[in-house]
């Protein structure tokens, strides 16, 4: 497959762009609030010490694309394209966090727009994998229009642990009927 993991796509209100060392600082700014982990499994990841190597696997992973409001110029959290260990020819969504000053609005589902309209270029569906008690992400997951499709014992974060994930599948389709229904 010839997909750029880590693109940089622009809309009128929000930049994405490959994860650099030199964002660490400002990234945790955005995931510093205990309120923003509170219902993922990573309920410390706002703790320098718990978020630092988080910053260090996604660097090493790749795929990370850190989201910057372009009215403030703000890094405002981040989302990473994966290639889904239980599909390897597939492209998957993930290892999404906002800045709660940015819940509830429009840049979760923008974030999603530009990856998800860069890989269904490439690929007729796109994955998800999020843990059993993260109910946010799979609420936010829902209303783009993807599907539960099952739990499984997967290895995301590289630790060599498998944990339950929840896999949500949507399609080109699925998205492109989403949109039409939001410009209505």
């Amino acid at each position: 497959m010839s997909f750029d993991f880590a693109p940089s796509l622009q809309s009128d209100s929000l930049e994405l762009r490959p994860l650099a060392a030199a964002d660490r600082d400002a990234l945790h700014a955005a995931a510093s609030d205990p309120a923003t982990w509170a219902g993922h499994p990573a309920t410390e990841r706002w703790n320098r010490a718990v978020f630092d190597p988080y910053v260090d696997f996604l660097l090493k992973a790749g795929g990370t694309l850190v989201a910057i409001d372009r009215a403030s110029g703000r890094i405002v959290g981040c989302s990473r394209f994966y290639v889904p260990p239980e599909q390897p020819d597939g492209i998957a969504i993930g290892f999404t966090f906002l800045d709660r000053a940015f819940w509830g609005g429009r840049t979760n589902f923008e974030m999603k727009r530009l990856m998800l309209g860069d890989a269904f270029a490439h690929v007729p569906e796109v994955w998800f994998h999020i843990a059993p008690t993260n109910i946010r992400s799979q609420t936010a997951t829902g209303r783009l229009g993807a599907t539960y499709v099952d739990t499984r014992e997967i290895d995301l974060a590289g630790s060599g642990t498998p944990v339950p994930n929840m896999r949500f599948r949507l399609d080109r389709a699925t998205w492109a009927a989403k949109l039409k229904e939001r410009a209505a």
